[in-house]
């Protein structure tokens, strides 16, 4: 069964769980296992880390057919807090994988360089930046990243998972009414802090501290690169993951769990 949900990230601990901490899996596991009296676990799309919110999550869980999957959400809207909400529950493939059947996952970095910085009521999404921000500079910049490479300058590395990434789209976009910028961000995957390094890379150019071609540059490193800030997690936000039709959910699955190697 598919789920599509949201939350506010703000006081979880990030999706995965954790040992006397609150995730987002923990809650709804727990709320999901409590609500249908039988163990449930869930996968999910992206891993999202402390403080990231999500709009177009998406998770699966295999279920037995006796649920009434259309009465679900209001029952769990009925269980779970109120920063974390099931939108719709669908049956779907049995070749249906919420991580590795994903095409691409799309994220959104909310930041402000007004003098008053962020919004009251949009202080929880967006990050209060408090020297002027180049958005044509940072778009250069962010042109020369795109595509595939290996991004671990811009990972935490996890034993055994490689970093070679397909960036499809890395777009800054001023507010005309607001002002606020908001970064778009595409790509099949990501690893680990790699979003937000890149934008942490991006503010560096924004603010005139480094060259449009410096974030570019760091791709030759054969590790981690000591330079890039991570920016802070409260501005992102996971907004969509794409899935092909189903007739091609089990070939893309089976193409994910290839390690990858740059061609």
């Amino acid at each position: 069964m598919r789920f599509d949900l949201a939350y506010d990230g703000t006081e979880f601990s990030g999706w995965a769980r954790q040992p006397s901490r609150r995730t987002v899996c923990g809650v709804l596991e727990d709320t999901l296992s409590m609500v249908l009296r039988e163990d449930v676990s869930l996968t999910v799309a992206g891993r999202t880390d402390a403080g990231v919110h999500a709009a177009g999550q998406v998770a699966h869980a295999d279920l037995p057919e006796s649920v009434d999957v259309a009465a679900l959400p209001k029952r769990l809207a009925r269980a779970l807090p109120s920063d974390v909400r099931v939108f719709s529950a669908r049956v779907v493939p049995a070749a249906f994988d919420a991580r590795f059947s994903a095409l691409r996952r799309h994220y959104e970095y909310r930041v402000t360089d007004a003098a008053f910085g962020a919004h009251p009521l949009r202080r929880l999404d967006t990050l209060a930046w408090p020297r002027p921000l180049d958005v044509p500079a940072m778009n250069v910049a962010a042109g020369l990243l795109l595509g595939e490479h290996d991004f671990c300058a811009f990972c935490k590395r996890r034993e055994g998972a490689t970093t070679i990434r397909e960036l499809q789209r890395l777009e800054l976009v001023r507010s005309a009414d607001d002002g606020v910028i908001t970064a778009f961000v595409s790509a099949d995957a990501f690893c680990h802090s790699m979003v937000r390094s890149l934008i942490g890379a991006l503010l560096a150019v924004g603010e005139g501290r480094k060259a449009v071609e410096w974030p570019a540059s760091l791709l030759s490193l054969q590790g981690r690169a000591s330079g890039v800030a991570v920016a802070p997690a409260h501005g992102l936000s996971l907004v969509r993951v794409d899935f092909p039709a189903d007739a091609e959910l089990a070939a893309r699955a089976e193409a994910t769990r290839r390690v990858r190697t740059l061609s």
